[in-house]
């Protein structure tokens, strides 16, 4: 069940219309098949669950540049924005969840916290203590409209999915 914060998370993430499903640990493989495509590219979730063999967690750069889903952590949602906070990782976070055109983040749901300065009270401690140097703050699919017309991932996915892991 949902709570006000999650509520709001989930509001955020229709008005960016951004897809968003949740599931427990046992029915996440079934979730990444289904909002996936393939070939997929992907991080280690530190949520004591692993990603499915179909997920290519250790890509060449060809193989990142080909892969059509990439399947990330992220280790925030901010629930005033619709945000996800994807922390970097030396499995490579960032680029995973910047080339491919999805990107589906993993999220637990008692991560999600009500705005802005619950998000940078957590990072900041977890910039003070080392555990990360540094973090995307990613808000729906890459957009520009620099040129004029809205042009959908110009600078990262064109299409964002978030699964909530419920706990």
């Amino acid at each position: 069940m949902a709570t006000g914060t999650v509520t709001t998370f989930e509001a955020s993430l229709d008005r960016l219309d951004v897809d968003w499903t949740h599931t427990t640990h046992d029915g996440l493989a079934d979730v990444l098949r289904e909002v996936s495509t393939e070939p997929a590219v992907g991080t280690p979730l530190p949520f004591d669950v692993s990603l499915p063999a179909w997920v290519n967690t250790e890509p060449t750069p060809d193989e990142l540049e080909t892969a059509t889903t990439g399947i990330t952590a992220a280790g925030l949602g901010i629930a005033d924005y619709g945000s996800v906070v994807l922390p970097s990782t030396p499995e490579g976070t960032e680029p995973v969840s910047l080339f491919p055109d999805l990107h589906v983040a993993v999220l637990r749901t008692g991560d999600v916290v009500p705005g802005m300065a619950e998000a940078f009270d957590f990072l900041g401690e977890e910039f003070r203590d080392g555990t990360h140097s540094s973090a995307i703050i990613a808000t729906g699919p890459s957009a520009t409209a620099d040129m004029g017309a809205l042009v959908k991932g110009a600078h990262g996915p064109k299409d964002v999915h978030v699964v909530m892991l419920d706990e």
